[in-house]
């Protein structure tokens, strides 16, 4: 089989405060310590109030918590890519205010009850503590519930498939509460406190309404939608047998995220756990979809239109999409598989051809035909000249990009797609293997079938982080 010439895009550049001079960047953290957050200026945030719901007993701990917001720490990891974190006030604009007050302190033999398997106590007894808290959401910006070690008989049931932390975000994202979860093994006592600093508060900006960054390098014309499905349990009959469409709506920039959930008894077929939509389902949902773009754009129609999704589209999906899409805008329909067979190693002529000490550059791609290529988001990444790779060992594999419909070049798509890996504002890593638009699909999937009522609106996805 012969192959085309390696083709490479550039890796994207971020965009932060605009009332700054060039305010780029490829490196998300050193962009935000460089110029301050995207929308610093544009919708300042002077404080982000802080409540918590806790064990009672470990306010100090909490307290020490929120006052590291406060001070300088170095890296003691990643050291090639984590700056120094000097502080939440001059790097976001913005004070973290921790409101004690008003935060709610459970009993400690109160937590549990005899009578009752552990998971289902303590999912009751928090699920109390988040609706009384609601009812104060004035109060506070952000909730903050802490996990110590001794409830961690609770967090998991591996034979109702019980996870807690997926329940306590479909309880608060019904609500419309931005929480974190705490854990004393993870936040509290993680031992590189600048990684922790830097992961808390990149999320504490954004589930407070704020814009970390954008991209720079995506035209302003198109807009991304990325499709996923999760199977809910029905509470009558206790099987999984409603399937949830969710569609997540993304603009060019990769923010202005918006996501549509609804049940749907649109269902063709399925493959293993993956369903299909029928061809008046699928028109419905891209139908939604547009709707959901042209209310944040005055009505104005996007020029392109790109869906991502992992599994095949169907004839009849295809065709519902091309119903529901007006003329005048072009529609590409791709399919984004993670697991392929192919690696890529680097080789370098030095006048003797040998393997070379890093792995392929991140953003090449390989044309396989007219209708597929393979395209590596994981890879090198040149950051103030040096190459940095993030996973730092093994042969990254690369993403099979299959196109069902459009016509869009190669590199056009590629741009978008390595763009929307570093949109992820839910860690502060350099970028993800997936795009947004599929990346953010297994967090909602996971949520949502703990949900139980699922509304046929739009969903702010702030809250499911």
């Amino acid at each position: 089989m012969e192959l085309s010439q390696l083709s490479n895009i550039t890796e994207p550049q971020l965009e932060f405060n605009i009332s700054k001079a060039s305010p780029l960047s490829v490196h998300p953290l050193e962009g935000l310590k460089n110029f301050g957050p995207y929308s610093a200026d544009l919708f300042p945030i002077d404080k982000i109030r802080i409540a918590t719901i806790h064990l009672k007993g470990t306010e100090h701990l909490l307290r020490k918590l929120f006052a590291e917001f406060e001070k300088s720490h170095l890296p003691k990891e990643r050291k090639k890519y984590l700056p120094v974190y000097e502080g939440f006030k001059k790097i976001f604009r913005a004070e973290i205010f921790y409101q004690e007050s008003v935060s709610l302190s459970l009993e400690a033999d109160k937590v549990f009850n005899s009578s009752q398997e552990y998971h289902i106590s303590l999912s009751d007894t928090l699920g109390n503590a988040i609706r009384s808290m609601s009812q104060r959401t004035q109060d506070y910006d952000i909730l903050v519930i802490y996990l110590p070690e001794i409830w961690s008989k609770g967090f998991e049931d591996f034979e109702s498939n019980f996870d807690l932390h997926d329940f306590l975000k479909a309880a608060t994202a019904i609500r419309n509460i931005p929480t974190q979860i705490v854990t004393e093994n993870g936040a509290l006592r993680y031992r590189c406190r600048c990684s922790v600093m830097w992961r808390l508060s990149v999320a504490f900006y954004v589930k407070a309404g704020g814009t970390p960054w954008k991209l720079a390098t995506i035209d302003n014309e198109s807009a991304f939608i990325g499709l996923s499905y999760s199977a809910r349990k029905n509470p009558v009959t206790e099987k999984f047998d409603f399937i949830t469409c969710c569609s997540q709506v993304f603009d060019s920039d990769g923010t202005g995220l918006e996501f549509l959930a609804y049940d749907t008894s649109g269902i063709e077929s399925t493959q293993g756990a993956n369903p299909f939509l029928t061809r008046g389902e699928m028109r419905k949902v891209m139908s939604k979809s547009l709707a959901l773009y042209q209310r944040r754009h005055s009505g104005r129609l996007p020029k392109r239109l790109i869906v991502h999704k992992t599994t095949h589209f169907t004839k009849n999906e295809i065709d519902g999409a091309f119903d529901a899409i007006p003329a005048n805008v072009e529609l590409e329909l791709l399919q984004i598989i993670q697991d392929t067979p192919w690696r890529g190693i680097k080789y370098n002529n030095y006048g003797k051809w040998k393997n070379d000490t890093y792995p392929i550059n991140r953003g090449s791609y390989l044309v396989l035909n007219s209708r597929e290529i393979l395209f590596w988001t994981q890879g090198i990444v040149k950051i103030n000249g040096k190459s940095f790779f993030k996973e730092g060992k093994g042969i990254p594999s690369p993403l099979l990009i299959r196109r069902h419909a459009g016509s869009g070049g190669w590199d056009q798509n590629c741009q978008a797609i390595l763009g929307l890996t570093k949109m992820n504002w839910n860690h502060d890593g350099l970028y993800d293997r997936l795009p947004v638009t599929l990346g953010f699909a297994s967090v909602l999937a996971r949520t949502i079938k703990r949900m139980l009522e699922v509304k046929d609106k739009a969903y702010e996805f702030k809250y499911f982080m």
